[in-house]
């Protein structure tokens, strides 16, 4: 690229005679391409190039903040730093952030684009997360509406129980609870021969 030169006038000739200059700062050039580039489908955002102290105290340093140009007397070159959303096919986005560029600054400036140059610097996976954030949003707002839409549900009637009668306990002798059990566990064993065989 060409040494950078702040501020150097564009003369304008009309009809053959000087009328005076108009020049352009590089930070006006700057926000053009700047504000072109994101307005890009595909690119996530700009990534930040330190050009020297005056991006410190710039007014507009968020959308400058990828941007370098260098403005020369009726041309102009910029270098634009860019992150790509993932998925989207880079070559195009690139090439749509060179033509938008251009277009830009040739309409609004009347300055020649010698050259676009598109740096990406990375990919962002914003899109996706936004998009399963919506996803998981949409859903919880569905489940929401569905229980606050959703017929209560009818009161339930006391079911009626049977009790069963009470029974007198009889108080019964140690010995004879033991026979019992020795009787169910004989009952056991056979019945575990009878299903083997």
């Amino acid at each position: 690229m060409a040494p950078k030169k702040e501020n150097l006038p564009l003369t304008t000739n009309q009809d053959g005679e000087a009328t005076g200059t108009i020049t352009y700062a590089n930070e006006v050039v700057a926000v053009i391409a700047g504000v072109a580039a994101n307005e890009v489908e595909g690119i996530a955002g700009m990534c930040p190039v330190s050009t020297g102290i005056t991006d410190v105290f710039s007014r507009n340093k968020n959308i400058t903040k990828g941007v370098k140009v260098e403005v020369g007397t009726e041309e102009v070159s910029v270098d634009v730093y860019v992150n790509v959303e993932y998925g989207t096919p880079i070559q195009t986005a690139a090439t749509n952030v060179q033509e938008s560029v251009r277009k830009s600054i040739e309409t609004m400036t009347g300055l020649h684009v010698v050259r676009v140059d598109v740096h990406v610097q990375g990919l962002s996976f914003e899109k996706e997360k936004k998009e399963n954030l919506v996803g998981l949003d949409s859903f919880e707002t569905q489940s929401a509406e569905k229980e606050t839409t959703a017929e209560p549900d009818a009161v339930a009637e006391p079911v009626a129980v049977p009790v069963a009668e009470e029974t007198a306990v009889e108080e019964t002798d140690p010995e004879e609870t033991e026979i019992v059990f020795e009787e169910n566990v004989q009952v056991e064993e056979e019945l575990t021969e009878s299903v083997e065989e």
